[in-house]
C-alpha cells in the first residue's frame, strides 16, 4: 500500500550556514511528487533528510503518521522507504543479479547470525528473493543481464539495476534522486513509461527530484520548487513552469525580464 509522507518545518544547519529552512509539504498515498528547484536549491539535501542520510536540525517527517526524523536508512526502510542515487552505488565487479539482491536485506530473516550460520530458513528465504529479483529484473527489461557483471553494463542500465534493487526492497514509498541525468532522450522517453507502470501497479508513492523539468512535467502530479532552501511554490508542474518566481531563480532576473 503506497504510503504518505508528511515534513513539517524541516530546518538543517551545517555549522552556521542554513542549508534548509521551513520546508513543509504533504505527498499523498500514490502521488507521483517532484521536487525541483535550480542548482543549489537544496534539494539534495532535503533528499537526505528524508532518506535518513542527514539528521534535520529541526522539524518533524512523518511516514503513514510514523515520526521518522533522525532514523538510519536501515530502519526507514522497514517503514517502506526506499532510495535510487543520481550516481548509482553498485558493486561493479558482481553480477546484476548479485547487486539487485542487496535490496533484499530488510526482508531476509534471522539476521546477520542467521545468514551466516545459513540456517535453512534464511536458505529458503535467499532462493525465494533470487527467483523474485530475477522475475523483477525480467519486468523491468533487464532479464538478459542478470548474471552479467555490473561493470560491462552502460550507464543507464546501472539506473534500471539500482532502480529494481531499491523496488526488491518492496517499498511504499520511493525516492528517485535525478533519475535522468545522463539518460539520452529515449531512455527518458523510458523512464516515463517505466515510474508511471511502477506507480499504477504496484501503487507505490514517488517522489522524484529531477532537473529535467521536460520530465517533471509529463510524469510528476504535484511539484514543489525549492531555492536557497526555501519552498518558493507549490503545485503542478505546469503552474511552477509558468509562475515568474521560478522562471526568475531557473534563470536569473535580468533573463525573466527580458523574457518577459
Amino acid at each position: 500500500m503506497a504510503a504518505r509522507l508528511t515534513l513539517d518545518g524541516i530546518n538543517l544547519h551545517f555549522g552556521g550556514v542554513q542549508v534548509l529552512e521551513g520546508v513543509s509539504f504533504d505527498v499523498e498515498p500514490s502521488q507521483i511528487f517532484g521536487l525541483v528547484g535550480p542548482n543549489g536549491a537544496g534539494k539534495t539535501s532535503l533528499f537526505n533528510c528524508i532518506s535518513g542520510h542527514y539528521r534535520p536540525s529541526s522539524g518533524s517527517i512523518t511516514i503513514n503518521g510514523a515520526e521518522v526524523r533522525g532514523m538510519r536508512p536501515s530502519l526507514l526502510a522497514q517503514h517502506g522507504l526506499a532510495r535510487t542515487f543520481q550516481h548509482p552505488a553498485l558493486q561493479l565487479h558482481e553480477t546484476v543479479l548479485e547487486n539487485v539482491l542487496l535490496g533484499a536485506h530488510t526482508r531476509l530473516p534471522g539476521g546477520p547470525v542467521g545468514w551466516s550460520l545459513r540456517l535453512p530458513r534464511t536458505s529458503r528465504s535467499e532462493r525465494a528473493m533470487r527467483t523474485e529479483a530475477r522475475d523483477l529484473l525480467e519486468r523491468n527489461g533487464l532479464g538478459w543481464a542478470a548474471d552479467v557483471r555490473a561493470d560491462e553494463l552502460s550507464h543507464g542500465l546501472h539506473k534500471g539495476i539500482e532502480l529494481c534493487r531499491a523496488l526488491l526492497s518492496r517499498p511504499q514509498l520511493l525516492l528517485l534522486d535525478e533519475p535522468a541525468a545522463g539518460l539520452p532522450h529515449g531512455e527518458v522517453e523510458q523512464l516515463i513509461a517505466t515510474v508511471r507502470r511502477l506507480r499504477d501497479e504496484e501503487d507505490i508513492t514517488i517522489v522524484i527530484v529531477e532537473h529535467n523539468m521536460g520530465l517533471i512535467g509529463a510524469l510528476t502530479d504535484h511539484v514543489v520548487v525549492l531555492d536557497h532552501g526555501r519552498k518558493l511554490m507549490e503545485g503542478t508542474a505546469a503552474q511552477a513552469q509558468a509562475d515568474p518566481r521560478v522562471i526568475e531563480a531557473y534563470i536569473g532576473k535580468d533573463a525573466a525580464d527580458a523574457a518577459a
